[in-house]
């Protein structure tokens, strides 16, 4: 199978040019769906610090890019929202993000912030002897209680530093009132503060109403869109984006 497909059927949420050349690297399988943004492409087109797939085999070689607290060494490992992505050697740190377009962006932080992710639950597991398994969207499973459920979000350790890995330090539940940014659909990227949610008697996913409190729009979307980021008492965690 190619590992390549032609820049001009590439999402557009990559944002990479379409006549420069005639192919782009292709995403591998992996935790988040078919249209997640290589590391290679993001390495190459976002940031710059390769010029071509030899230069980012060798970056991922020596183990200088870290994804959520592991080196990657695959160039077609898929990056989605609220990855976070270190390059110690440059003392830098970005979280992926959508912007206001639904287009991936990398958002500079602090090293202290990337030693933690906010991670959105896809769905529970129970385990043998009543243990509840929270199965998170990027991939990861881990052990906790009860109290959460399926579309909260909760924000865990990398396990930087000798620390804990997968410690849950916050939680943002999915009700009304919170804090949630869209992820697919015609208002992928954009943040607002959960008015209603509308339960369906049905096989179909339930529909959220969301308000930007900025701008007093509306705007409405289905559950599975939904990525919990903060509470009605503070600021989403989140900068938003806006190119």
């Amino acid at each position: 199978m190619s590992g390549h497909l032609k820049r001009l059927a590439a999402p557009r949420s990559w944002r990479v040019p379409a006549k420069t050349n005639k192919f782009v690297m292709k995403t591998a399988p992996g935790p988040h769906n078919a249209g997640a943004l290589p590391v290679g492409v993001w390495l190459r087109e976002h940031i710059g610090i390769a010029q071509n797939t030899s230069e980012v085999r060798k970056i991922l070689h020596q183990q200088d890019v870290i994804v959520n607290g592991r080196a990657c060494k695959n160039p077609q490992m898929g990056l989605g929202v609220f990855d976070i992505v270190s390059i110690p050697k440059i003392g830098k740190h970005y979280r992926i993000q959508l912007d206001k377009r639904g287009n991936y962006t990398a958002v500079e932080i602090s090293a202290e912030s990337a030693k933690t992710r906010l991670c959105r639950i896809r769905d529970k597991t129970t385990l043998s002897g009543g243990r509840v398994q929270l199965n998170l969207a990027f991939g990861a499973n881990i052990l906790a209680d009860n109290t959460y459920r399926t579309t909260d979000s909760i924000v865990v350790t990398l396990g930087t530093d000798g620390e804990e890995r997968f410690r849950i330090v916050d939680h943002f539940p999915f009700a009304e009132g919170n804090v949630a940014m869209i992820i697919g659909g015609k208002h992928s990227g954009k943040v607002g503060r959960i008015v209603e949610i509308i339960r369906t008697a049905s096989p179909l996913p339930n529909r959220v109403v969301l308000v930007d409190d900025a701008t007093d729009e509306r705007f409405e979307t289905i559950e599975d869109y939904i990525f919990m980021v903060g509470r009605s008492a503070i600021a989403p965690e989140l900068e938003v984006v806006s190119a």
